[in-house]
């Protein structure tokens, strides 16, 4: 959202740091997925930003461009949203032997790697940052994410903050 993230800052003794912002509700929505390479052990951030809420419509186009970089196939460890689970329908009947979906259990967001990549955005990168417009968001939420991409180590954590072994 447009409304920055605020948290705790550091200014000179005397002289609080002040935020200006006003009440602004517009927003990003962004999908995204970790990739785990079978050979390499390579971990892997894809994604996409939205200016609206995301739906089964968007999902399933995001999957469908995943297959340009995993041509054999995928499996998909989605959480139990309601957008999940209808675009899982129409993936299976889409790419009824290129997909596979496997499910996590309800309310475990601990649970989901991928939630991680949020938090660090939202709460690190994103911290106390006051953007002009929604297109400065996404500018700077872009970064984020492609700084994420690059650090294989801090794709890593996510899966042992998961408890998840790669």
């Amino acid at each position: 959202m447009l409304q920055p993230t605020v948290r705790r800052t550091w200014g000179l003794r005397g002289q609080t740091p002040i935020h200006y912002s006003w009440d602004r509700r517009d927003r990003l929505s962004v999908i995204s997925a970790i990739s785990l390479s079978p050979r390499r052990v390579r971990l892997g951030l894809y994604f996409n930003v939205f200016d609206h809420n995301i739906t089964a419509d968007d999902t399933s186009p995001f999957v469908a461009g995943l297959f340009t970089h995993f041509p054999k196939g995928i499996i998909l460890v989605w959480d139990r949203w309601m957008v999940h689970r209808s675009a899982a329908r129409r993936l299976r009947e889409r790419f009824r032997r290129r997909v596979h979906i496997a499910w996590l259990p309800a309310y475990a967001p601990e649970l989901n790697p991928v939630e991680q990549v949020w938090n660090r955005s939202k709460y690190t990168d994103l911290a106390n940052f006051i953007p002009q417009d929604v297109d400065h968001l996404g500018r700077a939420l872009r970064r984020s994410l492609r700084q994420t991409r690059s650090q294989q180590c801090l794709l890593r954590s996510f899966f042992q903050h998961a408890r998840l072994p790669i």
